[in-house]
């Protein structure tokens, strides 16, 4: 049986990095999936949507910008639409390396897990693993899951994952907004969801600059936090529809 597959790109102002992130995701073949990419265009200010689509690849443009959550709620709302199996979430500024697709896929594939993430911290590389900031804050975001959920996850801000049809509906109707990607854990576990990590090699950002920046890491830490903490106290019916 083949399984359909889609791989979410959202992008926000990656006019740099758009079409070779594409040309990797669709020059990946793995046997026994079809897949498809989509690109979610945040409201970027240049051409990212146009370049996207002269590759033929189905883009989706949101009016404004809305933010990393919505864009990538947009996805699982097409997926979900389109009666997908499985959907991918890629960043659009070329940090993932497609190469590691399968792997990242496969354990979603197989049953064996609603949700499997990209990890750039299971094992030793030569990749790019964050500035010291950061990975200060994802080890704090593992140590404060871990505590709440039970649940041991290093690499907790990747946005390197894949989920299988029960989480691709919840997230269609439920999606952090602002840096999401812990905070989704939270949801998966609530939902007494199996999550769990996988090696991938990560890249710096092709260009562009991150949206946490200066400042930003300590105020990302206190909201996610709070917002980690507000899910303990949620009763699962709030996510799902």
């Amino acid at each position: 049986m083949t399984l359909k597959t889609l791989v979410i790109i959202p992008a926000f102002n990656e006019s740099a990095a758009i079409e070779e992130t594409v040309r990797e995701v669709r020059g990946v073949c793995v046997h026994g999936f079809a897949i498809d990419v989509l690109v979610v265009d945040d409201g970027s200010g240049d051409d990212t949507a146009r370049r996207a689509q002269a590759l033929g690849v189905r883009v989706v443009r949101l009016p404004f910008n809305v933010g990393i959550g919505a864009a990538v709620q947009t996805g699982y709302r097409y997926a979900v639409a389109h009666g997908y199996d499985i959907a991918v979430q890629v960043d659009g500024d070329g940090q993932h390396d497609a190469l590691y697709l399968k792997d990242v896929i496969m354990p979603v594939a197989d049953g064996r897990v609603d949700m499997c993430i990209g990890s750039r911290f299971l094992t030793e590389t030569e990749g790019f693993r964050s500035s010291a900031l950061r990975r200060f804050g994802i080890r704090f975001f593992s140590f404060l899951i871990r505590l709440l959920t039970g649940l041991t996850i290093k690499d907790t801000t990747s946005g390197f994952r894949a989920c299988g049809r029960r989480l691709m509906r919840v997230f269609a109707f439920y999606y952090p907004h602002d840096y999401p990607e812990p905070e989704a854990i939270v949801v998966a576990r609530r939902l007494g969801c199996s999550v769990v990590e996988v090696p991938v090699v990560m890249r710096s950002r092709a260009t562009g600059a991150s949206s946490i920046a200066f400042l930003k890491p300590l105020y990302y830490m206190l909201k996610v936090s709070g917002a980690i903490l507000l899910h303990t106290l949620k009763h699962r019916k709030v996510y799902e529809s």
